[in-house]
């Protein structure tokens, strides 16, 4: 009986080996810590907080010369308007904004990534301390504090979830049953019929656009999450959806079977999907993510719900991923004109 085991055990190892599905045990770990590692580390001792005031703002003068005197641990860097100061704090070069509140120069609203964080914390109680110093028990300079982005947690999540929902269909399900038509030799009997290579291609695309969009609907259905620019959202739920379904379909062709396309389409799907999602929390993420075409699907889609952006500013990445996805679909168009592929 151990004899047997033994058999069918060896048995089926070679066949992991042979679909290439052993490869994930060594991939999915490896990609974890090299992400690990681009991702900033938490410190427990900071040394120094990184705070943008804005230029011509009437700060309280001891509030200036309170933060000047702690040159040590808070370091002072001037931006031009809040809108600067804003887009440092999402590039992680500074850790909060400090504005005014209404007409009040003691009242200070800090300005932060995420309220939840240690950086926040930090901040706060630097601020807390320099204010007993230097006032007693006077009121706090920082009276409230504000995130980036609006909404709830959920709300924040959504662009997350919405790009994951995307790769999986685009990465996982669409290249298994490209792979599996062409394992049961379905698209070769396809193909001597009057169906011509565009239209299967194109059939294709399309459902995997349907099932992203039938996917995010149900999505926000579930969450009534509201959309405040619904054209620009729908412009660039359609252009990702066609992108990485396209994207997918070329995946599926590069394989003949459907273990070896599920292999390769994990491949390609942790690496497009931790980047963007971790970009908010680290800046050597924020500096990789953009190189991938993840990326350009995901900021637009989280300025678009978060922070009332407008598609007229966003051309550069529509263009890119429809570009993206019509470049892949010609590849596509190549290998299946290669009819031994099909064999």
């Amino acid at each position: 009986m151990i004899r047997n085991i033994l058999i069918l055990l060896f048995n089926d190892l070679a066949i992991t080996l042979k679909n290439k599905t052993f490869f994930l045990i060594l991939f999915i770990p490896l990609f974890v810590f090299i992400s690990l590692k681009f991702t900033d580390q938490a410190n427990e001792h900071i040394d120094q907080v990184k705070i943008g005031l804005i230029q011509g703002s009437s700060y309280a003068p001891h509030i200036i010369k309170n933060i000047k005197e702690a040159e040590q641990i808070i370091a002072v860097t001037w931006v031009q308007n809040e809108r600067k100061g804003r887009n440092l704090l999402k590039e992680k070069k500074i850790d909060g904004v400090l504005l005014k509140k209404n007409d009040d120069p003691t009242s200070l609203v800090l300005l932060v990534s995420k309220k939840e964080s240690f950086h926040t914390l930090a901040i706060v109680e630097i601020f807390t301390a320099l204010q007993t110093a230097a006032e007693g028990s006077s009121a706090n300079w920082i009276t409230e504090i504000e995130t980036l982005y609006k909404g709830g947690i959920q709300k924040q999540t959504l662009p997350t979830w919405i790009l994951m929902i995307v790769l999986l269909i685009g990465f996982i399900i669409l290249p298994a049953q490209v792979a599996e038509e062409k394992e049961k030799k379905l698209l070769l009997g396809l193909l001597q019929t009057p169906i011509r290579e565009v239209q299967w291609l194109l059939a294709k695309v399309i459902l995997g656009m349907i099932l992203s969009i039938v996917a995010i609907l149900f999505l926000h259905f579930m969450g009534s999450f509201d959309v405040e620019n619904l054209f620009g959202y729908s412009a660039f739920i359609a252009v990702g959806s066609f992108c990485f379904s396209a994207y997918g379909v070329f995946l599926g062709f590069l394989c003949r079977s459907q273990a070896s396309a599920r292999t390769l389409g994990v491949v390609f799907y942790l690496p497009h999907i931790l980047p963007s999602a971790l970009s908010d929390f680290s800046q050597q993420m924020t500096a990789v993510a953009p190189l991938l075409p993840s990326y350009q699907f995901y900021e637009p889609i989280r300025a678009l719900l978060l922070e009332d952006g407008r598609i007229a500013n966003m051309s550069f990445e529509w263009i890119y991923l429809f570009f993206v996805g019509s470049f892949t679909f010609y590849l596509s168009y190549l290998l299946m004109k290669k009819r031994w592929l099909m064999k």
